[in-house]
């Protein structure tokens, strides 16, 4: 079997951040590959760093020290403009809270990302059409939040982190909000993503039923990292 391409390379990625006087680091030395249609679940106690790591991965903090390589751009030498540009291609995010807009429709919700692209609104709207279908929620599409249960909000804003076709999908704690079962219905959606729609998927997560649908679980603690195996 061919072995897959390299998606994330991470070398020797250290991260502080000042409390006064002080330096607190937070991430020590992080050294990381993940491969196209990975699917990775980091763990860890709250304060181990691992939604900094999350962050510097999206372009959203800077680094220290070390290098990011995705898709074979390092993105720790782009300017702020070209990683806006670089994030809006290459990057879908999905937080604990949906962060949707009250006042637009689960469609213009979704088209939202696109805003920033070329395409006219017919296509921006065949767009987010496909990714409410991919998500199960074609029929929901003119719904407003409000008219929507906590686990189509999740939908909703999964359709949006994929609607821009994004190879990485970063999940900061996506199930947080959710009872055991939406959870595992959402759960299950990233596990569709990745295995038939070839994503590759970085979840953050408390839960170790969560990283259980992963791949492959590493863990955070005190700015390092270590392997443990999936569940």
């Amino acid at each position: 079997m061919e072995k897959n391409s390299l998606l994330v390379q991470i070398t020797g990625l250290s991260k502080s951040y000042r409390r006064g006087n002080q330096s607190i680091p937070v991430l020590d030395g992080i050294a990381l590959d993940i491969e196209e249609g990975d699917f990775l679940a980091l763990m860890g106690p709250s304060g181990s760093g691992k939604s900094t790591l999350l962050n510097l991965i999206a372009g959203l903090d800077q680094v220290d020290m070390g290098t990011i390589k995705i898709g074979g751009v390092e993105i720790t030498s782009l300017s702020e403009t070209e990683l806006a540009e670089w994030r809006a291609s290459n990057v879908g995010f999905i937080f604990q809270f949906y962060n949707l807009l009250p006042v637009l429709t689960a469609q213009k919700n979704v088209e939202l990302p696109l805003l920033l692209t070329h395409f006219d609104g017919k296509e921006r709207a065949r767009r987010a059409s496909i990714a409410l279908e991919i998500v199960g929620l074609a029929e929901r599409a003119r719904h407003y939040p409000r008219e929507l249960s906590g686990g189509e909000e999740q939908r909703v804003a999964i359709a949006r982190a994929i609607v821009s076709d994004p190879a990485l999908l970063l999940c900061d704690e996506p199930t947080g909000d959710l009872d055991r079962e939406r959870a595992d219905e959402i759960l299950k959606l990233l596990q569709i993503l990745n295995r038939e729609h070839g994503k590759t998927i970085v979840m953050v997560t408390h839960d170790p039923q969560a990283a259980g649908y992963a791949n492959r679980t590493l863990h955070v603690d005190k700015g390092k990292l270590e392997s443990r195996a999936a569940a």
